[in-house]
């Protein structure tokens, strides 16, 4: 059996990096996917839905790296499920309503943003680099 998911998104804050006891690192971030479509109305509407990465090794500290809230990026993994629920993980937000947790554990991560998209680029920090793999958005195959 195999499974393997693909979101590209942006994310939502400053990716966190730690180690383990054994010195491994690992670095956890939030990316937003948006998909707009036409309301009933004619309107657009848009549905965001949040993605929790984990990125371990040496992917993890070129991500805590090059990485900023804003940044869009490939994330390719696998899901991680509850063992209570065998899905999300399902939560209930403060103002009562149900909520679910979707958590990913990235194989790879490709960094999607040009070398000049940095929002601080001119705080005298060289350019981002792209990930070895992809140079700009028109390499994705789809």
């Amino acid at each position: 059996m195999f499974q393997k998911v693909t979101v590209i998104g942006h994310l939502g804050r400053d990716p966190e990096m730690r180690y383990t006891n054994s010195g491994q690192a690992v670095t956890n971030f939030s990316i937003a996917t948006t998909r707009t479509y036409p309301g009933a109305d004619g309107s657009q509407k848009k549905e965001t839905t949040w993605f929790k990465v984990s990125v371990w090794g040496k992917m993890a500290e070129a991500c805590n790296q090059y990485l900023h809230k804003g940044s869009k990026v490939l994330v390719e993994g696998r899901l991680v499920i509850d063992p209570a629920t065998g899905g999300p993980k399902v939560f209930k937000r403060n103002d009562g309503s149900a909520g679910a947790s979707f958590e990913i554990t990235a194989a790879e991560v490709k960094f999607l943003d040009s070398r000049g998209d940095r929002n601080d680029a001119d705080d005298g920090a060289p350019a981002e680099p792209h990930s070895p793999a992809v140079t700009d958005d028109e390499d994705i195959p789809f």
